[in-house]
């Protein structure tokens, strides 16, 4: 019976969340450590994550009973009221785990209240994307938001420091560095979500191609963001020269998979494309740690793409 539950949180993509927020802690931190906040952090990430798919579903509810009748839901394998209730507790129970980090953490001039704050602002927007604006234009901005969020939420505890020139960053004490990383990753995922919109039914090209541009455009912010590293410090190494080139063979490799979607958008070419998209996220999170951590870190994030494709094989991720 533990299978209907796995389905309805996505258990492959949640490696996806664990890999944003391990990155986001890396950035700001040498190692994953102290482990007394990088854990609440890791715990908040995920449960957030696993509400949003389980509220995603909650509210979802009649069109999937239409669409998609074999899901956990339509199909009677868990209750949708017991989802709604599942969903919400994990929904509290992660913006306190991001309320506990920030205090647990002792590191100078960090802002305390800044990981709770993350942390309710991403519940929001998953409430927000799940209950009202999934069909909107405004969606795939909301879930482009989620997933910045999420890696704005490992980067929390960071010190707020001047880092060049008297500047400071200009939302929350980030800096410029990591909020291009933790942008390029929601440029992405908004466009991933727009990609999806009709994917059980026979796409328009239009909307797929305007989802790949904004794919491609949310890699190429991910290629750029070494630039804007503060020199110097020791976030910078060499490896971060090579992230652009590895932005370029991701892109035309994922560009190739979507745009055969554009070709022909029947539902098996686009959940194709989602799929692989889905996993290269881990990918861009590995370019990320590469830069400001080496490729060691990197190795480690990388290596979480096998339970992602493991248990993709066992339980859909779309």
């Amino acid at each position: 019976m533990i299978k209907p539950y796995l389905q309805l949180i996505r258990i492959p993509n949640l490696f996806t969340a664990i890999a944003d927020v391990t990155v986001g802690f890396l950035f700001v931190h040498t190692a994953l450590d102290p482990l007394a906040v990088f854990l609440p952090l890791l715990a908040a990430s995920c449960l957030l994550y696993m509400a949003g798919m389980v509220l995603n579903d909650f509210y979802d509810y009649d069109v999937d009973l239409r669409d998609r009748p074999h899901r956990p839901l339509p199909s009677g394998r868990i209750q949708r009221k017991w989802a709604g209730w599942i969903g919400y507790w994990m929904l509290g129970s992660g913006v306190a785990c991001g309320w506990i980090a920030g205090y647990v953490y002792t590191g100078e001039a960090g802002l305390a209240w800044r990981s709770g704050a993350v942390a309710t602002t991403l519940a929001a927007c998953v409430v927000l994307y799940d209950r009202l604006l999934k069909w909107t234009p405004l969606g795939p901005i909301a879930m482009g938001a989620c997933r910045m969020l999420n890696l704005l939420l490992g980067m929390s505890t960071a010190a707020v420091v001047t880092w060049s020139a008297g500047w400071r960053s200009l939302l929350l004490g980030y800096e410029p560095a990591q909020l291009l990383a933790a942008g390029g990753i929601g440029v992405y995922i908004a466009g991933v979500t727009w990609y999806a919109r009709t994917e059980a039914s026979v796409s328009s090209r239009l909307h797929l191609a305007g989802a790949t541009s904004t794919i491609l455009a949310g890699i190429g912010i991910v290629a750029m963001f070494p630039r804007s590293l503060p020199i110097g410090l020791d976030r910078w190494n060499a490896y971060a020269d090579r992230v652009p080139w590895l932005m370029l063979m991701l892109a035309l490799l994922i560009g190739w998979r979507c745009l055969r979607g554009v070709w022909r958008p029947e539902p098996q070419f686009v959940q194709a494309a989602i799929k692989v998209c889905l996993m290269s996220l881990i990918v861009l999170d590995a370019a990320i740690c590469l830069a400001v951590r080496g490729p060691i870190f990197a190795t480690g994030v990388i290596l979480l793409l096998i339970p992602t494709v493991t248990l993709g094989k066992w339980v859909y991720t779309t």
